[in-house]
């Protein structure tokens, strides 16, 4: 049986993560210094405080030993170059014994475990997701197993980026589909190019039509994994988290978007494909490969005339949408002015697509309705159209937040763009990558006459007071600040799967002080997610929900902040059944 090969691990499953990791490693105690079971615990609660790790047991009991959290993430970062890997068992501290022939050729590297590498920094510097993608591609591209890093794989050395677009490219020749499925994924992860692209392409195409003719999908793929694994059903199971896995850790080199649970190559980096197959491919000895993957592979793209022919087909896409970009001469510009220039116009190209699915929203309320329902049953599955709506494992933050933005962008009449509304980043497929960061509002909703700032948590009980009452207060009062001169009421709409009645009480609280003393009224409304979504399936099978109706609740719900917390719940509970029968009567 081949041995199933996959990229980074089921602790981390957001490579983008990766970053937010780094930079706190970069700036702690642990940073060249992560070796023995005291400092990965210690690694792994400071990702939690940071908010970048999300783990109960460390909340439960701080004193426990949490070291195999720490090493999960300090193995992701290692694999891809990001630090240093640690090589020598027993050495804790300095050069890595097995390095010090490495470093003497190559001075420029420190040579200590778990310090970032030259590629590491440059993603701690990436700002943008553009620039943050090309990191991970030079990451991928050196990428190769077996290596003197992985050693347990038993076939000749290939890199897993290449062997996808190899088979991408083999469809293509065979005028097949050009897309790797979910399913499929998770039988390539058991090839490698000694099988022979004309196998492996052929042997899926068969998979794809005997699949087709499946009365039970779901049965027919758990059988085929099976089959696949030599019936090995620990093994059949992981492929699943392992196909996971790789599509996320592919995406993100932005060679790639979504098609279903799948992925295609993106259109606009077919350019960078091609040029990348046309280079041989090369086996590295152990010193070239730790040279490579800690500084990350050349890409086409550092050729001027390659940069410029992606620069062009870049502003042709751009053109294709109806807006036209100027650009300088190209050719007097240096490889590193090309790369900003390339960032900077994908990003536009990213802000323009944004805007077309922005548009689209109101046309998708059922998707993000079911959405919603995912999310106030975290274990269920909700059905729509042909396919099951779940969150993905651990990112049920970033999902709300980002269910809520789309849910916004449907009720429309925004006056500030679709990116100045949310504070958290998306993908190419306009998925969230992690929640927004701290010190600001979830999302901002900017409208004709007045601005909604809207906070939301999946945190419950008494701990929920603690963790976002005073934030959110804070939030507003800011956002109300700005706006104290512009004439627009600014409301702020607290949205959990449960409301604290100790949360509640604190909301109660119409007022906030300034540095100075002086008084700042705050509307804010706590309300459950279930009483949102109900309020929002109304007003779209009723042709649409207004910012004024938004505004409506909000208005009233104050009015009624008197009553305790308790009864002031369930008064804003009453309040939504009212517009809802208000609505539906088509008032």
């Amino acid at each position: 049986m081949a041995n199933s090969w996959h990229i980074g691990n089921t602790t981390v499953r957001t490579p983008y993560r990766l970053r937010d990791a780094l930079i706190a490693l970069a700036h702690s105690e642990y940073h060249g210094n992560l070796v023995g079971k005291s400092r990965e615990s210690g690694f792994a609660r400071l990702l939690h405080e940071k908010g970048i790790l999300k783990a109960e047991r460390i909340d439960q009991d701080d004193s426990q030993d949490f070291s195999d959290l720490g090493r999960k993430w300090r193995s992701a970062l290692a694999q891809l170059g990001f630090v240093i890997q640690h090589l020598t068992r027993g050495h804790q501290k300095g050069i890595d014994p097995k390095y010090k022939d490495f470093i003497k050729e190559h001075p420029d590297f420190s040579g200590a475990p778990y310090e970032a590498t030259p590629n590491g920094i440059n993603l701690i510097n990436a700002n943008t997701i553009p620039a943050q993608q090309e990191c991970f591609l030079r990451a991928l591209v050196a990428y190769r197993i077996p290596s003197v890093f992985e050693t347990r794989y038993k076939f000749k050395q290939f890199s897993p980026l290449r062997h996808i677009l190899e088979i991408l490219k083999n469809f293509e020749n065979k005028k097949a589909e050009p897309v790797i499925k979910f399913w499929e994924m998770a039988i390539l992860q058991l090839t490698n190019p000694e099988n022979g692209y004309d196998n492996i392409t052929n042997h899926i195409l068969k998979y794809r039509e005997e699949r087709e003719r499946s009365d039970n999908k779901k049965r027919f793929d758990s059988e085929m994994r099976l089959k696949e694994t030599c019936g090995n059903t620990t093994m059949a199971r992981t492929l699943k988290d392992y196909a996971d896995l790789n599509i996320r850790y592919f995406k993100a080199t932005g060679l790639f978007q979504s098609s279903g649970k799948g992925i295609t190559i993106s259109p606009g980096k077919r350019i960078l494909v091609e040029k990348f197959l046309e280079n041989e491919f090369a086996v590295y000895d152990d010193n070239t490969y730790i040279k490579k993957i800690w500084t990350g592979a050349a890409l086409p793209t550092d050729n001027k005339e390659t940069a410029q022919t992606v620069i062009r087909s870049f502003v042709d896409n751009i053109k294709e949408f109806g807006e036209e970009i100027v650009l300088p001469k190209l050719e007097d510009k240096t490889p590193q002015e090309l790369s900003i220039i390339r960032h900077d116009i994908e990003g536009r190209l990213s802000q323009i697509k944004e805007n077309k699915f922005a548009n689209k929203q109101i046309g998708n309320w059922e998707e993000i309705l079911c959405y919603m329902l995912a999310l106030e049953n975290p274990r269920k599955k909700v059905p729509f159209n042909d396919e099951m709506i779940s969150i993905p494992p651990g990112e049920a933050p970033a999902y709300f937040e980002w269910v809520l933005w789309r849910a916004f962008l449907a009720i429309d009449s925004l006056t500030n763009k679709p990116w100045e509304a949310r504070r958290f980043k998306i993908d190419q497929d306009f998925l969230p990558i992690a929640p927004a960061p701290g010190r600001g509002p979830d999302l901002i909703f900017e409208f004709t006459d007045f601005v909604l700032v809207v906070e939301v948590t999946l945190t419950s009980s008494s701990r929920q007071e603690a963790a976002e009452g005073e934030p959110v207060r804070r939030h507003v009062a800011k956002i109300a600040e700005q706006h104290e001169n512009t004439g627009k009421r600014v409301y702020g709409l607290f949205i959990a799967l449960n409301i604290d009645s100790n949360t509640a009480e604190t909301f109660k609280s119409g007022n906030w002080y300034k540095p100075d003393d002086s008084k700042l009224p705050l509307q804010i409304i706590p309300i459950r997610l279930d009483d949102f979504s109900k309020l929002f399936e109304a007003g779209f099978k009723a042709e649409g929900l207004s910012p004024n109706k938004i505004r409506e609740l909000i208005t009233e719900c104050r009015a009624l902040s008197n009553y305790d917390a308790p009864e002031w719940k369930r008064q804003i509970t009453n309040e939504v059944e009212r517009l809802i029968k208000q609505i539906t009567k088509g008032k």
